[in-house]
């Protein structure tokens, strides 16, 4: 299933995070949390799946938002953005000290939330790409609705205006059509620029198997089989002699 992005909110003034919070959830993305303090933001990061954290500088404790930033620096691989009143030379010097993936200052627009945030994971996104060495080609032209990046436990596939999050267990299958790969969940489609080859290295490797030169399968989604396809959900999909062999055997093993 598609999952919008999650994004926990640290903000110490209460007006500004639920204007926020409302502006955020109006557009399509879930609040996580919308805390306060530095040792709040810490437990909810422990304890709950956050893909993106926009945080005050100045909060409500001892702690800074900078001190917040360096702990995701150095504990999570996720994208942050500062958003503050302050934009003085010295804070925005101290700031960049922790990287951040983006700054934001008060006050600003829905509009303009909505730029810094998807600014923030298309460069945290490709940054990722590029640091795997990644072979796929980059594509901003906007008849491509469709981007992704691999993630932990699962994919992020641009739709439209935003990022989602796909589970790795609900892909069915992966069908190479030219430049591009068609990822096939339960009840959708989406279009990806990738070789097959590449993308195979970034799944899960005890799920997703090379089936077939065109075709990656993830065999938890096999419901038939015969000597020349599989089927995954009504689809037939042809199947490598090795694939075969090796799809018998774990079955009577």
């Amino acid at each position: 299933m598609e999952q919008p992005i999650k994004i926990l909110i640290v903000e110490d003034n209460v007006i500004i995070a639920d204007d926020m919070q409302s502006m955020l959830e109006e557009i399509g993305y879930e609040i996580v949390d919308n805390v306060i303090v530095y040792e709040q933001a810490v437990e909810v990061l422990k304890t709950q799946q956050v893909d993106l954290v926009l945080i005050d500088i100045i909060l409500a404790s001892d702690k800074t938002g900078i001190d917040l930033g360096k702990h995701i620096r150095e504990n999570y691989d996720i994208p942050f953005i500062f958003v503050t009143s302050n934009s003085d030379r010295a804070t925005v010097e101290n700031a960049k000290t922790v990287k951040p993936n983006g700054y934001l200052v008060k006050p600003f627009e829905q509009q303009d939330l909505y730029t810094s945030i998807e600014i923030a994971l298309s460069n945290f996104i490709y940054g990722k790409q590029n640091a795997s060495n990644s072979t796929a080609p980059q594509d901003n032209t906007e008849d491509v609705p469709l981007s992704n990046s691999i993630l932990k436990d699962s994919i992020f596939v641009k739709k439209q205006h935003l990022y989602y999050r796909i589970q790795f267990g609900d892909i069915q299958f992966i069908k190479a059509d030219n430049v591009y790969l068609e990822v096939n969940t339960i009840d959708k489609k989406f279009l990806v620029r990738s070789p097959l080859k590449d993308y195979l290295e970034k799944l899960p490797q005890n799920k997703f198997y090379r089936a077939h030169k065109s075709y990656i399968v993830n065999v938890d989604h096999i419901d038939a089989i015969n000597s020349k396809d599989i089927m995954i959900n009504n689809t037939l999909i042809p199947i490598s002699k090795d694939f075969k062999e090796f799809i018998i055997s774990a079955m009577n093993s």
